[in-house]
C-alpha cells in the first residue's frame, strides 16, 4: 500500500497530464485549439499589419524585388 502511495505522490502530475491528453484526443478538441491558435495568430498579423501598413508595405516590395 505504501508503495501505489509514493508512486502517486511522486507522478500524480504526469498521470492527471496523461489522462487529460488522452481525453482531448479521444473528443477531437485539439482541432478545435488549433483553430482557436490559427484565429489568434491571425488576429496578431492583422492588427501588426494595419499598425505598421508602410513598414510592411516596404517589407513585402523589398522581398518582391528579391525575386
Amino acid at each position: 500500500m505504501g508503495n501505489l502511495k509514493e508512486f502517486w505522490d511522486k507522478y500524480k502530475g504526469a498521470i492527471i497530464g496523461i489522462l487529460i491528453a488522452l481525453l482531448i484526443v479521444c473528443t477531437r478538441l485539439y482541432q478545435l485549439f488549433i483553430l482557436f491558435a490559427l484565429v489568434i495568430i491571425g488576429a496578431i498579423i492583422g492588427n501588426y499589419v494595419q499598425n505598421n501598413k508602410e513598414l510592411v508595405k516596404n517589407k513585402m516590395k523589398n522581398f518582391i524585388d528579391k525575386f
